[in-house]
């Protein structure tokens, strides 16, 4: 039976049982449970904290997890990246106050405040900046106020978290994150397929929709163009003479443009679905 990790609270928990439950998996149905069996499909999950899902894949005891890059390069953790899964995107970015430094070279010889010191002394060690690293757990945007550093490296979505705090990004991008399917070096990819296929099938599921028109036959080549499908399209004749009928997956960010490109070249009768679920 596969043992597979699942954050069990923070910004990833929901969305990572959300996309187990559309890949089929049964989740658990309590906040307060830490396990959840799934006997159907050979998996065990276990609800353990985002920041250690890394190390419990890395000493082997897990088969695999989902978790945050940005946490499993912190952990340091014999457990590498196996598939990117699309949601809990964020940067990582350094802060201080304005006018306090422009690029991560102005650091030298400061202090920074980080819930992330692996991240951060990594990309320091990378530029060649000596600084002083201090992990604190938590809120961090207080620690220069407080007088315990000269600048932060944390999670940056909005920055008005920052700005409320009196402070300013600065610098390039440490690093841009987001939830990760992780395994351990020694897992057996026959015993992984399965899963990481289904995850595959739910990313697909997500970015495409089906789309079913009707369009002329003598212009079936230039419609086909505008939605080439992953493979190819499916065109079968209709009894009306001289029209096709077209089925084809088309991405669902560009769905509404493809319509109307559609519609201005003949097609009528367009129509997408969502799709569930698929495996190409």
């Amino acid at each position: 039976m596969l043992k597979i990790a699942v954050p069990n609270k923070g910004a990833l928990s929901e969305a990572a049982s959300t996309m187990l439950r559309e890949a089929g998996y049964a989740q658990r149905s309590d906040s307060k449970q830490l396990t959840k069996i799934d006997p159907d499909n050979g998996v065990e999950f276990f609800y353990l904290r985002p920041r250690d899902i890394a190390l419990y894949v890395g000493e082997g005891t897990l088969d695999a997890g989902i978790t945050g890059r940005d946490l499993l390069l912190d952990s340091r953790a014999n457990a590498h990246e196996s598939l990117q899964l699309g949601f809990g995107r964020s940067k990582f970015r350094f802060a201080a106050r304005p006018g306090t430094a422009e690029a991560v070279q102005d650091l030298a010889g400061k202090r920074i405040a980080t819930s992330y010191d692996g991240v951060v002394k990594a990309y320091l060690a990378e530029q060649g900046v000596d600084a002083t690293v201090v992990r604190l757990d938590g809120a961090v945007e207080t620690s220069i106020q407080l007088g315990v550093a000269d600048a932060i490296a944390d999670v940056v979505e909005t920055g008005s978290t920052l700005r409320n705090a009196g402070l300013e990004v600065f610098g390039d991008v440490i690093l841009e994150s987001e939830a990760v399917m992780i395994t351990r070096p020694d897992a057996d990819p026959a015993a992984l397929e399965v899963f990481t296929r289904r995850l595959q099938g739910v990313l697909v599921a997500r970015a495409y929709v089906m789309m079913d028109y009707d369009i002329r036959a003598e212009k079936v080549e230039q419609a086909i163009a505008l939605t080439p499908g992953i493979e190819s399209p499916t065109v079968s004749p209709l009894h009306r003479e001289g029209w096709v009928a077209v089925r084809s997956m088309v991405q669902r960010a560009t769905a509404q443009r493809t319509m109307d490109e559609l519609f201005a070249l003949g097609a009528r009768a367009i129509l997408t679905t969502d799709i569930h679920a698929c495996r190409l």
